[in-house]
């Protein structure tokens, strides 16, 4: 007696890998991205090439000692001097004012936009917040000459001695906090909402008041972001131009005395880089050695904003 054989098992037809079309689009788009890239570089690296032959030169004709170690700044005088501290000084005193206005108000205005305010209220502040980066900054200045300066000057106590001048460091370092508030306020609640919600939801499970989850949870784990903006906001108070330059005067006086008129090293190259000097002369050259130190002196600041960054970033799954 004959069986039947088992049907032979039959193999699964190979899958045949077709070679996808070329996606022209995606290779322009990349290109372009490289092309920014690239272009970004060598503007960095133009500007270090443009600011190093001056400055060289500047330091053969003036001691790199006179120029870190005098302390009075006079370069367009008969008997010159090129003491750079006092407009060092003068950009570290608005910059602390900056820092002690913006700071604190933009760190609170991302709290509140991030945990305490609604949906429809943050969807009207954000962008209202926003909008004022986009205020030019004469505006900035006049607002701190016309408004901040006489608010100041005519509610002074008496018991405190004379008020400010017309010009002065604290006036310009108040508008220019109010300025950098935005920037902080919008980097830092960015970087709150990116906190993942379990880690609220767990602290509100073990009892935690809304105060305690915000400055507990949320803003230890957007410290990064946090650092960012503060960073961020710092660096644009040193480079701010105009607003020193109307509200805070022109003068070299080395002080932190935030009722004085000072000098800041944006404001020295505004003026003198408008003004009737020649060109090659040691005056123009001073111009160079001044952006030079400002630009290291941003350099740095974006080299601490990294390793802070980096220091205390939390990546979450």
């Amino acid at each position: 007696m004959s069986t039947d054989s088992p049907p032979a098992s039959s193999s699964p037809a190979p899958i045949q890998l077709s070679r996808q079309k070329a996606r022209y689009g995606e290779r322009v788009i990349v290109g372009f991205l490289i092309f920014c890239a690239v272009v970004s570089v060598l503007t960095t690296v133009g500007i270090v090439v443009a600011l190093v032959g001056p400055t060289i030169e500047f330091f053969r004709e003036v001691p790199i000692t006179d120029f870190f170690s005098a302390d009075e700044w006079a370069p367009f005088f008969a008997d010159a001097s090129f003491g750079v501290f006092p407009i060092v000084v003068g950009t570290l005193n608005v910059t602390f004012w900056a820092i002690l206005i913006g700071l604190p108000l933009g760190l609170g205005a991302a709290i509140f936009l991030s945990e305490y305010a609604s949906p429809g209220t943050r969807k009207v502040l954000k962008p209202t917040l926003e909008v004022l980066e986009g205020i030019p900054t004469v505006a900035y200045g006049f607002f701190a000459l016309t408004f901040v300066t006489p608010l100041i000057r005519d509610n002074w106590p008496g018991f405190l001695g004379d008020p400010p001048g017309i010009f002065s460091a604290g006036a310009a370092g108040i508008v220019l906090g109010v300025m950098i508030v935005p920037t902080v306020a919008s980097i830092s609640e960015d970087a709150m909402s990116a906190v993942p919600r379990s880690l609220r939801e767990g602290a509100y499970a073990l009892g935690s008041t809304k105060r305690t989850v915000a400055l507990r949870v949320v803003v230890p784990a957007a410290l990064s972001g946090i650092v960012a903006s503060f960073v961020l906001g710092v660096s644009r108070a040193i480079g701010e131009t105009i607003v020193v330059l109307i509200a805070a005067g022109n003068t070299p006086n080395l002080t932190f005395n935030p009722l004085e008129s000072i000098q800041t090293m944006t404001a020295f190259i505004a003026t003198t880089a408008t003004g009737d000097i020649g060109v090659g002369t040691l005056e123009f050259k001073t111009v160079f050695a001044v952006g030079a130190l400002l630009f290291v002196i941003t350099l740095a600041m974006n080299a601490l904003s990294i390793w802070l960054v980096r220091r205390f970033r939390e990546e979450y799954e």
